[in-house]
């Protein structure tokens, strides 16, 4: 059976009202920033204008279920072999879950994770599990990092589940040195691409010269190889002469929080935060400037959040955004790309959960990859609170974590029946 959805414009126009205001427990556009211009979908500034909304399509009706409670800040989702799930939460735990069905048991996976900095929006992030799991047990983590209670980077490291799944044993720091400072714009989120590379969206940590300084692993979207941390042997800087250039694959980001692949083409998606409009999802191109640069080319001191984010004016070669919030702040978090018949019209669709916006946001792409559809599931709208993972289990479902502070939850997103 199929229904209209809310259409978008209307489910953005609801919070219009309370855009400015800062969202209590991070993760989103935070106190004290100022509109800027509203842009076009194709990036450039347009005062006192407003988004281009694509048409709003219809969508199957959902089914909801509740697969596991009581987590707290659940940031990443990650399936393993024995049917059950690792759920890395912020403050610095790792859980287990029994198995993806509602009902399952959740038990806290013992490891050292007293470097993590839990702050503001940084803590224990974005995790994936490794492609070889079955074999080496090993999963990928990032954390903002402390020592003696001070901040030193965000960093991805590599830990082994126990065969018992009750323990963890850290094996190495796979990258480090990606900036921190308060936890606020951490990113951080891992996925692997179609060629096995690790690729990672990281946040501008509120300085305004990082996104745009190639030597900074902050504000980019970087690639590696999963199993050494050297640079991907691709990539498009990879002749640098700085070591840290050479993992970048895009630059110019305010804070990613969703990277995803495109099944079939192997592209890769990024959800990113605007400051109190215009949050973003993004097709990454290889090598490109997508236009965030609050320092203003070096001329202003701070972060200045009065730029667009995607500066064309200042930048004309930028790459436009796919697809833009318009005249307000979402907080887009995680994105998953839905796959499989099940799915019917969905099939290939982009979702993308909202932590301010505390719904999910499906884009209905065409071939060459823009979006030509968007809907607001009514099951997903303002129902859980704030909704921060996305991702496609193993059995073609689509789970999403709640990020509201407590009894936190995992959720299984599927099609209902007719």
């Amino acid at each position: 059976m199929r229904r209209s959805p809310r259409s978008v414009p209307a489910a953005l126009a609801v919070l219009a009202a309370t855009a400015l205001a800062a969202c209590a427990g991070g993760g989103d556009a935070g106190p004290g920033e100022v509109p800027i211009p509203p842009q076009t979908a194709s990036g450039s500034a347009q005062p006192g204008g407003s988004v281009t909304v694509p048409p709003v399509g219809e969508v199957p009706a959902l089914q909801v279920e509740v697969v596991a409670e009581g987590l707290a800040h659940g940031w990443d989702i990650g399936f393993i072999p024995d049917g059950g799930a690792l759920v890395t939460e912020r403050s610095g735990r790792i859980s287990h879950l029994s198995s993806t069905s509602p009902g399952a048991t959740v038990s806290r996976v013992e490891a050292d994770l007293s470097g993590v900095f839990a702050s503001g929006e940084g803590g224990l992030l974005g995790m994936v599990v490794h492609p070889d799991f079955a074999t080496s047990r090993e999963f990928t983590v990032c954390m903002n990092y402390q020592e003696g209670g001070d901040p030193v980077d965000i960093r991805l490291v590599t830990w082994r589940l126990a065969e018992d799944a009750r323990s963890a044993e850290r094996v190495r720091d796979l990258l480090t040195g990606i900036p921190t400072g308060s936890g606020r714009h951490s990113g951080c989120r891992p996925t692997v691409d179609a060629a096995g590379m690790l690729v990672v969206g990281t946040g501008d940590i509120a300085d305004g010269a990082v996104p745009q300084d190639l030597t900074s692993l902050g504000g980019k979207v970087l690639r590696l190889d999963l199993s050494t941390g050297e640079p991907a042997p691709d990539n498009p800087f990879l002749d640098s002469a700085d070591e840290r250039e050479r993992y970048v694959l895009s630059y110019g980001h305010r804070n990613i929080q969703g990277v995803t692949v495109r099944p079939g083409t192997g592209e890769i998606y990024t959800a990113e935060h605007g400051p109190n409009v215009n949050d973003e999802v993004n097709r990454i191109v290889a090598g490109g400037n997508y236009g965030w640069d609050p320092s203003q080319g070096g001329e202003v001191g701070g972060y200045d959040e009065s730029v667009p984010m995607t500066d064309l004016e200042r930048f004309p070669d930028a790459v436009p955004a796919v697809w833009q919030t318009g005249g307000m702040t979402e907080a887009l978090c995680g994105a998953a790309f839905l796959e499989g018949e099940q799915w019917g019209a969905l099939d290939g669709a982009l979702l993308v959960t909202a932590l301010r916006g505390a719904k999910a946001v499906l884009l209905t792409l065409d071939d060459g990859g823009e979006v030509a559809e968007v809907s607001v599931p009514e099951e997903l709208d303002d129902e859980f609170g704030r909704l921060r993972a996305a991702r496609l289990g193993p059995d073609g479902a689509v789970y999403v974590t709640t990020s509201n502070g407590e009894n936190d939850k995992v959720l299984r997103v599927t099609p209902a029946g007719p």
